[in-house]
């Protein structure tokens, strides 16, 4: 099937904007392919866990099922970092959930000298994240482990901590019909969102050094309740970054 009667029928079940990334990314299509994209786009799902391919801060993230895909306004916490850290020295950096990799792959792409460790509880989530970190030439930087971000010890300690956990009450009715296919554990916490906040300010003083920060994404509206608790658990509030839509959406913390 030629590249054009691919579009015409790719248009017609996801829209142009689909139909142009799926062909840009498939130059040359089988009439079986193109009719599965098409049943797929009919159904929902997002593009990027149809070509299982997703951007991100300038580079091409493997991504399916298992992850979360990343997203523009995730791209805010990765600059937070980035403009915290100009001087060129060694740091550590901690990614508590790491799903595709995506924040420290960008992160370790863009900071001289940074290397560290990207930690999730989900096997699946973990090879995605691994294979990403192998086609960016990072696995000499980035080490994985398979761990609950509540519960993580180590005996070393990081310059900074980064983390977009799960942040979704269950039940809110304003997540789009695209997250219905990330994976659950990804989006959803207990306590109106909140869980994995409280689980993060208590367990993260003991994986971060003197001076060190950590930067947090968020959803809209939860500003306020996750500073309270991270005062309440001794954290400093350093401040707040808005994303492009000018929604508060990264928290910065401090010792």
């Amino acid at each position: 099937m030629n590249i054009n009667q691919a579009f015409t029928i790719l248009q017609k079940s996801g829209g142009i904007r689909a139909a142009k990334i799926i062909t840009e990314k498939h130059k040359k299509m089988s009439f079986f392919r193109v009719m599965l994209y098409a049943h797929k786009l009919r159904h929902g799902i997002p593009v990027a866990k149809i070509i299982h391919s997703k951007w991100f801060y300038g580079l091409e993230f493997y991504t399916n099922k298992h992850t979360l895909d990343p997203r523009p306004d995730t791209e805010t916490l990765v600059s937070a970092v980035i403009s915290d850290c100009r001087e060129n020295k060694e740091r550590r950096i901690l990614d508590l959930g790491t799903g595709t990799g995506c924040i420290i792959c960008a992160l370790c792409k863009n900071i001289d000298n940074l290397t560290g460790v990207a930690i999730d509880k989900s096997r699946p989530a973990l090879r995605v994240a691994n294979r990403n970190i192998k086609q960016f030439g990072l696995h000499d930087k980035i080490k994985t482990v398979h761990a609950d971000f509540g519960k993580f010890k180590s005996a070393e300690k990081f310059d900074i901590i980064v983390s977009n956990p799960p942040y979704i009450k269950h039940g809110d009715m304003r997540v789009n019909d695209g997250a219905q296919h990330d994976p659950k554990i990804a989006l959803y916490a207990k306590n109106g969102g909140l869980f994995a906040y409280e689980k993060i300010a208590k367990n993260a003083p003991n994986l971060l050094k003197p001076n060190g920060k950590i930067y947090l994404e968020i959803g809209v509206g939860m500003a306020n309740p996750v500073i309270k608790i991270f005062n309440y658990f001794g954290w400093k509030f350093e401040r707040t970054e808005k994303d492009l839509s000018g929604l508060n959406r990264v928290l910065v913390f401090t010792r």
